[in-house]
Order: C-alpha cells, then structure tokens, then sequence
C-alpha cells in the first residue's frame, strides 16, 4: 500500500499547487465575503467617502504631497498602525502583521494632475490648476480601507503586509525612488490597483505577463545657423534638418520592427522661429516612444539618437538630446508574474464574481508600477468605475472625470484579500 500513500501524496500536492486555498487551508470563500461586508457597513463606507473626499479636496503634485502624507499618517495612527515617514520626499510606508516574514506589499499612488476641475460637485479641488483626475484619491482611500480590515485581522495574519503610500506616479517615477530608499526590501511580492472609468462598477481586469508599455520621453534642440529665408544657401536650415528627422523616426516602427511587436514613436511638439521670412537659430521638438519590452523601449532610444544625430549632420546642423533619465526617468515595462495574477485573479473571482474579472488587452499606456514588477513577483489589476447613471462617462486624466464611489470598499476588501491569502499561503 506504500505505493497508493505515496500516488494520494502526488494528487494532494498537485491540487494544491492549483488550489492555494486547498494548501493553506483559508476559505477564501468566506474571508472575501467577510471583509466585503464589513468594508460595506454604513459607517465603514461613509468613513471611505470622507476620506477620499478630503484627499480630492486638496490635490498636489508629484514630491508635493505634504498634506495628504498628513492625512493618511493621521489615519494610520487612529488605526494603531506602525509607519515609516518621510521615504522618497513624501513617501510613507505602513506596516501590519506579525513583523516577521514573508512580507506582502500593497501599494497607492498618491499624487495629482496640473489639471483644473471642470466637475462642479461640493467636493470639487480647492487648489487652482490641480485635480485628482488619475483617480490617486480612490486609491489612497482603499489602502487605506485595505488598513483597516487587515488591522482587524492582524493576529491571523502570517506575515506582515507593507502598506506602500506612493508619490510622484505621474512623469515622476516614484516608484523607482521607493525601491532606491529601501521601501520595498525584503517585500517578496506586491499587489496592486488602478481605477478605469472604462469598466463598470463592480468589475476588475488583468492578465497575466506584458500589461503596459514602458514609456520615456526625449527633447531635442537641432542647432543650425539663421539667416533670412531669401537666402537660404547662407544658412544652416534646423527646419529642414528636424523635419527629415521626424520622418525618418516613424521607419522606427515601419521598417525595424517585428509587424508582430507592439512599439510606438510619437512627436507630441515641434517649436521653430516666429517670422516666416526667417530661418531660425534653432529647432526643437519632442515626444515619447514606447514597447512591450525592456529590450524593445532600449532599441528604440539608441535608434533615436542615432536618426537624429545623423540627420542632423547630414544638413549641417548639430542635435542635442535630452531623455530626462534623471529628472523623468523611463519606466519600463509592466509585466504582470504569472502566478501572482493567477493568485490575485483567484480572489478577485470571490470579491466581484468570476464573470466580473475580464481579461484586459495590453495597452501601450505606461505605470510606474512596472519598477516593483521588475523588481519582485507582482500583479497590476485595474478596477471598473462607471456608473451608468451617471453620464457621460469620462476618462482619466479628464477635467470632468467623475468616481463611482461604490468602489472604495471593493477595492480596499480586494487589497485586504489578496494580501492575507498570499501569507496564509506562503507563511510559516
């Protein structure tokens, strides 16, 4: 009968590879329906609204964030939560669990857009110029949801959940800045959530390997020597030079591409003289460029350079290129572990519902939320806002971007479970 022990040891440990609940034991079923409950409790749901409406209230820019890092430290310590503040400028990070490993990150952009409202609602951005029309608001608010039911839980859990509080999501990098002061050290995998307005309330999408683009940004000056337009033969031309440049960037794409490999080169700006019957000094222009790969978003900056630089010379001008690898670093691409969306796409079929988590396309936008998903196993998932009663239905980064509030307690009881199942599978 050795052998028969031996096939039901083989069977139990493929099902629970499978099955991770079956490995640990949780029942995911009731854990998801239990914080989803309480996460919905009326004085747990308006105390979501409060906060995101004070958070949307007060916008601020990337590395700005001083009141809104005054806000959730103040949450977290009427929580009775442990936090590390400053990180990265205005960064702060949170912890809950026993201290121990394995450590389980949960991460929330925090910063605004240069954008001025255009909704007007009692809670409409008091700051001039400034909105949260990336949705940051909500996603602060559900860590912070996430905070609270796993508080309440904190003698069950297996490991400690790190609470990443996140700024300058947008251009900014922040991400990158986290991990370089040492915020994520030790984390072993990390979750984490973007509103869309495209989806409905009540549903969540994914998938698993390349998700978003990696993304960088490029300026270039094309230097020449000015001169009055009816004699151009005394002059260094940097229109001309640009302009051939420009076209010869998009055979980038068209003729050293795999037609199969998703990539993008964009011209967003061109800025020349002001008289027409003058040549200008100098030409500039810039844009961003795009890939599914690390290697890809690599080529396409060597080639960049390249073109421009050759074109240049070609008619007597001289290029300088600026990629902002300091001040606006590349993000590279974001590239989803297969297990962890598996894990993560497991417990978001008990939050909303296996029919509610769809598969999202891949898309050449870009997060910097690819920095942690380069770093350690990581899932990005986006979760739906629009509320068909509420029209018309705006996208993010809109002046008129309207959040189904109905979100915040989904969100923030998805954190909570996919961070407590994740150490009930893997703690000690």
């Amino acid at each position: 009968m050795a052998w028969l022990r031996l096939l039901t040891m083989i069977v139990i440990s493929c099902l629970s590879k499978a099955h991770p609940q079956l490995q640990s034991g949780l029942d995911l079923g009731s854990l998801t329906r239990e914080l989803l409950h309480s996460a919905k409790e009326p004085a747990f749901f308006d105390w979501l609204k409060r906060v995101r409406r004070r958070i949307h209230e007060y916008p601020e820019l990337a590395f700005q964030e001083h009141e809104t890092g005054r806000l959730i430290m103040s949450e977290l310590e009427s929580l009775g939560i442990d936090y590390s503040w400053p990180v990265a400028k205005t960064g702060i990070v949170a912890s809950v669990g026993s201290g121990l490993e394995p450590y389980f990150g949960l991460r929330a952009d925090i910063d605004a857009l240069p954008i001025q409202e255009l909704v007007e609602w009692e809670h409409k951005s008091k700051k001039q110029g400034k909105m949260h029309a990336c949705g940051h608001d909500a996603h602060v608010t559900m860590l912070l949801g996430a905070a609270k039911l796993l508080e309440r839980k904190r003698d069950e859990l297996k490991g400690t959940v790190k609470l990443v509080f996140q700024p300058g999501e947008e251009s900014y990098a922040g991400a990158y800045h986290m991990i370089k002061e040492g915020a994520v050290d030790n984390v072993h995998a990390i979750f984490g959530l973007h509103v869309t307005p495209e989806l409905p309330t009540g549903t969540v999408a994914s998938r698993p390997g390349p998700m978003l683009a990696g993304s960088a940004r490029f300026q270039v000056i094309i230097q020449g020597k000015a001169g009055h337009a009816a004699q151009p033969h005394t002059t260094r031309d940097p229109v001309l030079a640009a302009s051939l440049a420009i076209l010869a960037l998009q055979h980038l794409v068209s003729r050293e591409t795999d037609p199969l490999e998703p990539r993008v080169v964009s011209i967003g700006f061109i800025q020349a003289g002001q008289a027409a019957n003058v040549i200008p000094e100098t030409v500039s222009f810039g844009g961003t460029f795009r890939s599914m790969s690390n290697e890809g978003l690599s080529y396409l900056q060597q080639r960049i350079k390249k073109v421009i630089e050759t074109q240049a010379m070609v008619h007597r001008c001289t290029a300088t290129i600026d990629f902002f690898e300091e001040t606006m670093r590349p993000y590279p691409a974001t590239v989803n572990d297969e297990s962890m969306y598996e894990h993560a796409k497991k417990v978001g079929e008990y939050v909303v519902g296996k029919s509610n988590v769809l598969m999202m396309p891949m898309t050449m936008g870009a997060e910097d939320f690819s920095f942690y998903s380069n770093k350690m196993a990581a899932a990005f998932f986006v979760i739906g806002t629009r509320n068909e009663t509420q029209k018309p239905n705006y996208g993010l980064h809109s002046p008129y971007l309207i959040i189904d509030e109905d979100v915040l307690p989904i969100g923030a009881a998805f954190h909570a479970a996919v961070a407590i199942s994740y150490l009930d599978n893997h703690g000690r």
